[in-house]
């Protein structure tokens, strides 16, 4: 891509991510980013989110997106079970893919995306935007440096009491539950601290609810040498929401909300040594997010954006086989506690989804 032009955005969905997501890119330089279409399922809710947005163009159909000569990556906010075939769609138009985790709802529908992306030879990312932010990089930065020796267990907790009802999370039909909605963001942090590593082996016990999807999770994660993870995640309990990453000298906490962190602290042994802090950046002049930090959705744009003038086809932060071994972990945790979905029941078969 020429780094003298914007990177021209649609939008799969007019709702509440795609708000902040919109309003982020808004934030950041015009001559680097601009959103040039949306398109909803309703053409009223496209056009009421361009006009607020002053969005040029708005649609009824993702068809519209796919085939918008002017789009050189769709942004897919929409809801989880639309993801594959919005993500296979959007590919086969040729265009660049950022799409709201969980990227698929199961292991082989994630399977299939990231190497139908590879074949098409177009970036395609999990927008997992806790991997971009500053604090990540300055937590990577200290366990590398060896300051809390070699690490040996990681903790992230992700919980809260949803006001239900609440469809997608209570429905099995939009792959609801805790797992899928904010239990990924505590399993990419246990990823994250082993460097993306498989795990050797994990035990989950959970509740469900009624409809069938999990209420709550708590995954016990072995890796090699005997290191360890511990996460958990609830739609019904308040849970710490904070990160740690342990080491044989001391430890770090990330938070004080891991997946969006603002701050990291270390410790040597038990005492506080150090702490840095992270100012989020600027809020737009109009415009209001819905989810806390969600300013931060820069830093996701902003390294889709080097990652396209490099002319790579997958983030160093969050690759390809990143996102597998993460899908890889939900899946089983979900086997494990007995939820399953339709999905998990049909192979899908990429040349007949587009």
């Amino acid at each position: 891509m020429d780094e003298n032009r914007p990177i021209s955005w649609g939008l799969c969905s007019a709702g509440k991510i795609c708000n902040d997501f919109t309003l982020a890119l808004n934030s950041l330089p015009q001559s680097e980013h601009k959103v040039v279409a949306v398109a909803a399922r309703d053409l009223s809710r496209a056009k009421s989110f361009a006009e607020s947005h002053s969005i040029p163009k708005f649609y009824a159909s993702y068809d519209d997106i796919a085939s918008d000569t002017e789009i050189d990556i769709v942004y897919i906010g929409a809801i989880h079970t639309t993801h594959y075939d919005l993500t296979m769609k959007m590919l086969s138009a040729g265009k660049h893919v950022l799409c709201e985790k969980p990227l698929g709802v199961n292991l082989d529908e994630t399977t299939k995306m990231v190497a139908f992306a590879k074949e098409k030879k177009l970036f395609l990312m999990e927008a997992v935007w806790s991997r971009c932010f500053p604090a990540y990089k300055k937590a990577k930065e200290i366990i590398s440096s060896g300051i809390i020796g070699d690490v040996r267990f990681c903790h992230a907790t992700f919980g809260s009491h949803f006001d239900f009802p609440l469809p997608r999370i209570e429905r099995k039909d939009m792959a609801g539950g805790s797992l899928l909605d904010i239990g990924i963001y505590a399993v990419q942090f246990a990823q994250f601290a082993y460097e993306d590593e498989t795990p050797i082996s994990q035990q989950t016990n959970g509740s469900l609810l009624e409809s069938g999807v999990d209420a709550d999770a708590n995954i016990l994660l072995k890796y090699s040498n005997n290191r360890s993870a511990s996460v958990s995640c609830s739609v019904k309990t308040f849970l710490s929401n904070e990160g740690s990453i342990h080491g044989t000298k001391g430890y770090i906490k990330i938070g004080p909300f891991f997946w969006c962190p603002t701050t990291v602290e270390v410790f040597d042994k038990h005492d506080k040594v150090d702490t840095f802090h992270y100012k989020l950046p600027q809020l737009p002049d109009k415009g209001k997010y819905n989810f806390r930090n969600s300013v931060g959705l820069q830093y996701e744009a902003m390294e889709v954006r080097r990652c396209l003038l490099k002319g790579w086809t997958e983030s160093p932060l969050h690759k390809g086989e990143d996102v597998i071994k993460i899908a890889q972990i939900l899946h089983q945790a979900r086997m494990d506690i007995g939820y399953d979905l339709p999905q998990d029941k049909i192979s899908r078969d990429p040349t007949t989804n587009i």
